[in-house]
């Protein structure tokens, strides 16, 4: 009696190994074929770029950062018909460079910014 349930356990085993070997030779064989196409999909890709293509810095030196103050432009009221502005009536630049190009500096006294708990300016 325990003979006929220990040869049916072993035979479940022996199946089960069987599965996990296809499947594991399946995955393989899976993933070989997707390295693959990826080594097609690459040697249609253009090549990188050499040396000589590369950018260059222009002969007057590296460009550097640009700080200028701005201020915005006044919205046009409309006329007192109540007649809707359009957009191109708006313009296309929302702010335009400031006059006066010295950027505000802090100020001994007054607060850090927004609740910082400073006095203020007096």
């Amino acid at each position: 009696m325990y003979t006929a349930l220990e040869q049916l356990a072993a035979a479940g085993s022996v199946a089960g190994m069987i599965i996990i070997v296809v499947c594991g030779v399946l995955l393989t064989a899976a993933l070989m074929g997707a390295v693959r196409l990826g080594i097609g999909v690459r040697r249609r890709e253009p090549a990188p770029p050499r040396r000589s293509e590369q950018p260059k810095l222009p002969d007057s030196g590296p460009v550097y950062e640009e700080r200028n103050m701005r201020e915005p432009n006044e919205v046009p009221r409309a006329g007192d018909d109540g007649e809707r502005l359009t957009p191109h009536q708006l313009g296309n630049a929302p702010s335009r460079p400031s006059g006066d190009q010295t950027r505000p500096r802090w100020q001994p006294g007054s607060s850090g910014s927004f609740g910082s708990g400073g006095g203020g300016a007096k």
